[in-house]
């Protein structure tokens, strides 16, 4: 049976009532100096107006407390609170840190009254960065890192799964990527397409650490990434145009208008560079040449809200093509979704979201063998002097999900949260080989991960208690392997494994709120990630690198808790956790024989890794005109068990990573801000043998607008020029050299007056 669900606790979600039954409250509205904030907007949890502040900035409703209200002023970030009683609420400066998040608890929840670390880039912060592509953007944050260093302007798609709180990845992520509720994570692999998203169609980015399975399911295990879209409120155009270095440019646009209870959006992208070579100076040959890429992506939203009812339908659709670092190793993806689904706002505060979605997807990829022999254009050659294709893949993957959540508040300081999904993916994976051992492989794989899931939170007076559980039914079936070694089909090739698997993830929390400014927080959880159909079946190779797949795998199970200590004011907050993962089961691939060519690597479960450390998190704005924002993680990452590897640093994983921004505004000069990355060495294999150095990273960006439509900028990458080691397979591999870009962005529209 999938749907027994054990909650325990409850959270604080206080319901506004009539006015017959509810005592007058008294709220003062004030900015950072205390000064009246005069019209400032006051809103119940379903986005009701209850009235705007006097002059004085009070404004006195009816509520029973504790009730939660919603506090909007132009200029100011707007603030979500509970209130008990007379309060003053003091609002941060436009720019500061959404103090509110939904994706950790599927319900807003402030930092002080959260029990795990959730960080926020705003739209503010995702458009003033030098950064082209979203995992760039995301870097600004401490602890987040890519399976490899690369951007993904130039990486090969099986380097570009998520590490999150120090738990590494291999070609898939063990972090999840959604948007309004639909998984982005790509169905077949698991890694992610960070070009997919037109960045105009963008508001913001929530990002949650720590196991989330207990809400979201598989691969859930480092944290959740949400993507919050931009909703059509108005008429408007925006467009974006930049181009610079190594052929660089990304173009966007994003139309919206409204009419009535109807909202349509229509955003796309183009994003490409010509690249640079990507291995070592030291170690280059003839056959070396530029990644590069060029990829679309578009997007058309429609909406219909009337009342409490929001109904939508979304399309998606993106294409890329690369070159991996030769004339044969190329890739390309062609990817459609769509998603439909509805939002309605309930009686009684209760919301209920609704979602239906689905993808497909063609996947090609070209490996090749690099050879040291001369060639007759070149007799003198003795270092990667040209290649031969030994592969050809091409993978067609299906996939259908639906989604529906409910949120019931109970009474004063009670919310119950429930919901179930399930996610079906359809895979095909077509391969060619070339050679003395030309042979022909067709695979078909069949997943389905469903579950069902509750939640209970409770707030009262200072406290907050959370707990939530969840049951998933994964179930890998209807594989079928067919090998044709060129004369004949083989009658009995291995099959795919035929498994099935309960899991149970609960999650519980505590917060506790102390002087006003300050909170103590602890959670602990377990959460779990299914093998992709990629590591069960498919052979990869990176560089000299080639992995086996390993039809015997078995999902993986963590463990975790993390505990904290969380400051906010009125000038910004400061978070401090330690933490403590450790996974059992982990998928890894562990080299098998390093002296062949190419170094052969296989895919299996080990016995345990951990990862604890600390980590700091701050976003502060000691003036309105200037933030800076960045943190520190520190993250010891081992095998902890197992009788391969044991005690060595898991692959892909700094002990010492951090990050600093600042930003500064003022009307008549426009923006500045620089973006900074430190980390410390790590190693690029299981065995520890390839290490990469430490590096440190700066970039900047300017802009000045000319009126209230045109804004012209400049951003400049690796600003010092660094050698940053990306990967050695075995040979090195560099980030990217210095660049600089220039561009400009026009409005037009209600949004632009």
């Amino acid at each position: 049976m999938i749907g027994v669900l054990a909650l325990i606790g409850a959270i604080r979600a206080p319901v506004l009532l009539d006015a017959q039954s509810a005592a007058p409250v008294t709220l003062t509205v004030e900015d950072s100096r205390s000064a009246a904030l005069p019209g400032a907007t006051i809103s119940d949890p379903a986005g009701q107006l209850l009235g705007r502040t006097d002059a004085t900035g009070r404004l006195t409703i009816p509520c029973t407390s504790p009730c939660r209200l919603r506090v909007m002023a132009q200029g100011f970030t707007p603030k979500s609170l509970l209130v008990e009683g007379d309060t003053t609420l003091h609002l941060a400066p436009a720019g500061s840190t959404e103090e509110v998040t939904v994706t950790a608890y599927r319900t807003p929840l402030g930092m002080l009254e959260s029990p795990v670390t959730t960080r926020i880039l705003s739209e503010s912060a995702l458009n003033s960065t030098a950064a082209v592509t979203l995992d760039d953007k995301l870097r600004q944050l401490p602890g987040v890192q890519l399976y490899r260093r690369s951007s993904s302007l130039v990486a090969n798609p099986s380097s570009q799964g998520l590490s999150l709180r120090g738990l590494g990845s291999t070609a898939a992520s063990r972090t999840l990527i959604t948007e309004d509720d639909v998984p982005l994570n790509d169905p077949f692999a698991g890694w992610i397409r960070w070009q997919e998203q037109p960045e105009l169609s963008l508001k913001s980015v929530e990002l949650v650490r720590g196991g989330a399975s207990d809400l979201y399911g598989s691969s859930a295990i480092g944290g959740v990434v949400n993507l919050i879209p931009v909703r059509p409120t108005s008429n408007f155009a925006e467009l974006k145009s930049t181009g610079g270095s190594e052929g660089t440019y990304d173009n966007a646009l994003r139309l919206q208008a409204t009419r009535g209870p109807w909202g349509v959006l229509a955003a796309g992208g183009l994003i490409a560079t010509d690249g640079y070579i990507q291995e070592a100076p030291w170690q280059r040959g003839p056959v070396d040449i530029a990644s590069n890429v060029h990829s679309q992506n578009g997007m058309l939203l429609a909406q219909h809200e009337r009342g409490s009812l929001r109904l939508m339908a979304r399309g998606s659709g993106y294409n890329d093509a690369r070159s991996n670092g030769t004339p044969d190793q190329t890739n390309g993806t062609r990817m459609w979704r769509y998603a439909t689904g509805a939002d309605w706002q309930g009686p009684h505060d209760g919301t209920l979201v609704a979602r239906l979605y689905g993808s497909t997807e063609h996947f090609r990829q070209v490996f090749s063998n690099i050879t040291n022999t001369p060639t007759a254009a070149d007799p003198t050659c003795t270092y990667r002097c040209g290649e031969s294709p030994t592969r050809f893949s091409l993978s067609p993957e299906n996939e259908l999900g639906a989604v529906a959540h409910w949120s019931q508040p109970l009474g004063a300081g009670l919310l119950f949260v429930a919901g179930a999904d399930s996610h079906d993916v359809r895979v095909w994976d077509r391969e060619q080989t070339y050679g003395a051992t030309a042979a022909l492989t067709n695979l078909h794989d069949h997943q389905r991960d469903t579950g069902a899931y509750g939640e209970a939170m409770w707030l009262h007076r200072q406290w907050t208690l959370t707990a939530s559980a969840r049951i998933d039914w994964f179930q890998n079936y209807d594989g079928q392997q067919l090998l044709w070694n060129g004369t004949a089909w083989n009658t009995s090739p291995p099959q795919p494994s035929q498994f099935s698997q309960h899991v149970f993830d609960p999650r519980m929390g505590i917060s506790r709120k102390f002087l006003e400014h300050w909170a103590v927080s602890a959670s602990g959880f377990r959460a779990f990630r299914a093998p992709s159909p990629n590591e069960l079946y498919r052979t990869t190779q990176v560089g000299n690198m080639l992995t086996k797949p390993n039809f015997n795998l078995l999902s993986e199970r963590a463990t975790g808790w993390e505990t904290g200590v969380a400051s906010e004011w009125h000038w910004g907050t400061i978070r401090t956790s330690y933490f403590l993962t450790q996974v059992n089961r982990p998928i890894a691939a562990l080299t098998i024989n390093p002296t062949s060519s190419p170094i052969l690597l296989m895919r299996e479960n080990l016995g345990q890794i951990e990862s604890r450390g600390v980590a700091v998190d701050f976003e502060l704005a000691p003036q309105r005109w200037f933030s800076v924002d960045g943190g520190y993680q520190y993250a010891h990452a081992t095998v902890s068990k197992g009788t391969q590897d044991l005690g060595n640093w898991i692959p892909e994983v700094a002990r010492n990573m951090a990050s600093l921004n600042l930003r500064a505004f003022r009307p008549r000069f426009g923006t500045l801000s620089l973006q900074s990355r430190l980390s410390g060495r790590q190693y690029d294999d299981d065995a520890n043998t390839y290490l990469l150095h430490g590096f440190f990273r700066l970039d900047a960006y300017a802009s000045h607008d000319f009126g209230k439509r045109m804004q012209l900028f400049a951003a400049g990458d690796n600003l010092f020029d660094r050698d940053i080691e990306v990967g050695k397979t075995p040979t090195t591999t560099l980030a990217q050299p210095r660049a600089a870009r220039i561009g400009f962005l026009f409005r037009l529209g209600e949004s632009a007056q």
